[in-house]
Order: C-alpha cells, then structure tokens, then sequence
C-alpha cells in the first residue's frame, strides 16, 4: 500500500460472507414457482456477483452469459418472487468466511473506517449484518439500489470518500471480483483482491488488484 489507509471498503458477497446457500435456494424457489428447471449449487455459484436482477436474468438463460431473448413478463414476474422469498430467508444458511469477524474487529479496534460497497439491493445488507453480529463494526454501507449506479462504476467508492472526506489514497477496496477491481481502477484507488469468493472461475490477478491476498486475516499485515 502506497501509503497509511483510513477507509476501508469491502464488498459484501464473496468477500465477507458466503451467501450463494440462500441465494442458491431463493433462484430454484423461484425457478420451480415458474415450472422451470433448477440448478445445482454449485451451477448457480458462477451466477453470482452482478445483482439480483442479474442473476435471475441468468437463472432463466441458465447461464452466467445472458444470451436468450428474456420474456419481459416472465423476468419481472421471477425477480418479484425471488426478492420477496430470498427477503425472508437472507440468513438461514448464509456464513462469515475464515477469520473475518476476528479482522473486522481488529480493524475497527485500530482506527480504521470500515464500510460495504456491493452490488446487493440495500434493504438486505443490515438484516444479514444484524444475524452475523457485525452490524456494529460498520459506519456506513451501500447498495446496488443506493445510488444510479453500481460496481463496476467507481461512483459508489468515490461517494464514500467524499462521504467521509477522505482521500482516494487514503482509501482501499477489498473485494472477491472483478467488479470490486475495475472500480478501485476507475477510481485511481488501491485494492486488494481475494482469491476466494465468486469471480466466474477467473483468476482475480487477470484485473490487476494492487494485492492479492487468500486469507481475509492478511488484511492486517498488508495496511
């Protein structure tokens, strides 16, 4: 790191928590309320990482590339069932990976700002912190739904700068994909990349994070 941070930001999804358990059965929830084929876990895995409107986009191509005519109807029909099923099961099987809670805590015990940029609609974000215990290392956190636009834009890195009137360079991006990348790049902000998480089987280093890092706890040596 060029030189000593004060803001962190985190995505959420893949880097903080592994939610594609409850993702996984709100899309074969729906998919099944629509007489359409589900999908493994593991399938709908790759989905994930764009949004909700995304990935239910891909749960009816039944593909991470939205290639198929969508029917307008069907969509707006099958992103309402799943964001009022997935509204009610946020956190029945969604977990913190590794170390996590530990190096939040850390951080926050050593003077640093931590928020949330991710690409997940904003009404969902507290209830999940609030179930994990964690909502209170957080001073700010913002959504998909939060501003016009959204990751890969870097709009939403630089309004928590500006938020907080912190400096770009005082500032850092910590996320799983290369969405978390590309808008730490547009920003002209560092970032640091995990290897874990939900990235479409790419390798995080193709985007160029300032550091890559496969242990969450790293964080604390690398500030």
């Amino acid at each position: 790191m060029k030189e000593n941070k004060k803001l962190l930001i985190f995505d959420f999804d893949g880097t903080l928590i592994d939610s594609v358990p409850d993702l996984a059965n709100s899309v074969n929830y729906t998919l099944n309320e629509l007489n359409i084929k589900t999908y493994k876990e593991d399938i709908i895995r790759q989905w994930v990482g764009n949004g909700a409107s995304t990935l239910i986009k891909r749960a009816l191509s039944g593909s991470v590339d939205i290639s198929l005519e969508l029917d307008e109807d069907l969509y707006n029909k099958g992103l309402k069932i799943f964001l009022e099923y997935y509204s009610n099961h946020l956190c029945d099987n969604t977990v913190m990976y590794d170390n996590v809670k530990e190096t939040l805590t850390t951080l926050k015990n050593q003077g640093y700002i931590l928020t949330i940029v991710t690409n997940k609609p904003y009404d969902f974000i507290k209830p999940i912190l609030d179930k994990l215990d964690i909502e209170k290392l957080f001073s700010y956190y913002i959504g998909a739904d939060s501003l016009s636009v959204k990751k890969p834009n870097p709009e939403p890195l630089l309004h928590i700068c500006n938020k907080f009137n912190i400096s770009v360079d005082s500032s850092v991006m910590i996320g799983d994909s290369k969405n978390d990348i590309l808008a730490a790049n547009s920003a002209n902000m560092e970032s640091i990349g995990v290897t874990y998480g939900y990235n479409y089987d790419e390798s995080i280093d193709k985007y160029k994070p300032s550091l890559i890092i496969d242990d969450f706890k790293k964080i604390l040596l690398n500030l």
